[in-house]
């Protein structure tokens, strides 16, 4: 095969001497300002996570560091408010805990200062009804299960979720024994 089909083509590979070069954009400038946008429209985005795709973009740092200091001062960036909505909406819809969360939003670049303060609004009562409703949740479906699976599956589900041990141990073992849901008709007896 001459190496032009479809198939095992080495013309756009990298390295090879039929590869075009790759022309920097006239404006780079408008191109980093277009890339933001772009990742601005699919979802919030933190400046870390920004500073990424134009690094990927091959866009030099002095244009991404004006490009991104002026989406800053308009409001186009914002990690604090990015960190704040994070966190209510992963621990609302997902019921993750402070510690996932500080996890999640260290992974998109967010500093320690602005994710201790985002997850500090995360109350203990919030904290608590957010574990029983998670292992309430399972509850039923580890039902089959002999007692201590059941507990370190509920446990291990917890903790995953960023609960502290101490923690999910109680609100399981409420759950367990009745105490959190009187209602229920669960015991840790193996049956006969």
């Amino acid at each position: 095969m001459s190496g032009y089909g479809r198939r095992g083509s080495r013309r756009n590979e990298p390295g090879s001497e039929d590869a075009p070069a790759r022309k920097p954009p006239a404006d780079m400038e408008a191109f980093a300002r277009e890339i933001c946008l772009r990742q601005l429209a699919m979802a919030p985005r933190t400046r870390s996570q920004l500073a990424d795709a134009l690094t990927r973009k091959e866009v030099p740092k002095e244009v991404s560091d004006k490009v991104l200091e002026r989406y800053s001062e308009v409001g186009l960036i914002d990690d604090e408010a990015f960190a704040q909505s994070w966190v209510r909406s992963r621990h609302a819809n997902r019921g993750l805990a402070p510690r996932a969360l500080s996890a999640e939003l260290r992974q998109r670049g967010v500093d320690d200062e602005t994710i201790k303060e985002a997850v500090a609004e995360i109350q203990p009562e919030d904290l608590e009804s957010a574990a029983h409703a998670l292992v309430a949740k399972k509850l039923s479906s580890t039902r089959s299960l002999p007692p201590d699976k059941r507990t370190t599956r509920l446990v291990g589900m917890l903790a995953r979720k960023g609960y502290p041990p101490g923690l999910a141990y109680r609100v399981v073992k409420e759950a367990l024994t009745g105490a959190a849901h009187p209602d229920e008709d669960d015991d840790l007896s193996l049956p006969d």
